[in-house]
């Protein structure tokens, strides 16, 4: 069983449960070196490709963390940057020359994308066994049934978090703030295969203050900075910041909601790495799958 570790920065801090994203991305990590070092000795070098299109200096950022993440595992980073201008179908061109190239694992189209791509049709794009970002609506309904090889790296790194600090799903009330297809909706599935009973909200909902009440862990996937409010946590909640906002500001007040909550993700440090470490984790996977495969 895994210690959890508490962090004590300040004495609001000293009774409470902070995740650190870092450890656990430490750890999936290390689980990789020795798999990454048998594949490189049977002559497969792990293979990520990462598109950008466009100048977006966010985009760019991440871009950028996900390349140094591989370089320090082993793995290698294909980095492909497109212009502006780019059109749906030169991105889609490009997706597919990657999925018949038989060096590269797995395929990540940073999102967003300008607004001329079909974003949509330019995921669908990437074959199945390439999606590890899982992007796709294959990936996604394979999810829903708990099929998926790849589930989207962020859902998967908010469960691999609560099971590293073993944190209780089953039988939880879990509230989540967003739905979007790639964090909100993949994310509550994930919960609700694991026997939590799941409240989606969105922009639409009513009374959404006293529906987060109501949460025992609370998922913040809206995209808006400091947009959770402490008074809205029930006491001993267990809070999942997934937003990522300018000036390193989560979706979370992190302050005020730290009062409230038993445990909680800090941004940066929480979230953030366990994804990178999830999406190496999946090429990784994926390397492993096309060596079998073509024995």
């Amino acid at each position: 069983m895994k210690m959890a570790y508490l962090k004590g920065i300040n004495s609001m801090e000293t009774n409470k449960l902070i995740l650190d994203g870092n450890i656990v991305a430490s750890s999936i990590k290390a689980d990789l070196v020795p798999r990454i070092a048998k594949l490189i000795g049977r002559g497969i070098t792990p293979c990520l490709a990462t598109i950008l299109v466009g100048n977006d200096p966010a985009s760019a950022t991440y871009v950028r963390m996900k390349v140094n993440a591989c370089k320090k595992l082993g793995i290698e980073s294909r980095r492909i940057v497109l212009a502006e201008d780019t059109t749906t179908e030169q991105l889609i061109q490009t997706i597919q020359q990657l999925n018949e190239d038989i060096t590269v694992h797995g395929i990540l189209l940073q999102h967003p994308v300008p607004e001329q791509i079909d974003e949509r049709a330019a995921f669908e794009a990437i074959q199945l066994h390439k999606d590890v970002d899982g992007v796709t609506t294959l990936g996604f309904a394979q999810n829903a049934f708990s099929l998926a090889a790849f589930p989207s790296c962020t859902p998967a790194a908010i469960i691999a978090i609560l099971d590293f600090y073993n944190i209780q799903i089953e039988g939880k009330h879990a509230v989540i703030i967003g739905r979007s297809p790639i964090l909100g909706k993949p994310v509550s599935l994930m919960l609700l295969n694991r026997n939590a009973t799941v409240t989606i909200c969105h922009s639409k909902t009513q009374n959404l203050e006293e529906i987060v009440k109501l949460g025992n862990i609370v998922v913040a996937a809206v995209g808006k900075p400091k947009f959770i409010k402490g008074s809205w946590i029930k006491a001993g909640a267990i809070v999942m910041d997934a937003g990522y906002n300018e000036g390193n500001i989560g979706d979370v007040d992190y302050e005020a909601c730290l009062i409230k909550a038993s445990a909680i993700t800090p941004v940066p440090a929480g979230v953030g790495p366990v994804t990178i470490a999830t999406l190496l984790k999946h090429t990784v996977d994926s390397a492993e799958n096309s060596f079998f495969s073509i024995l």
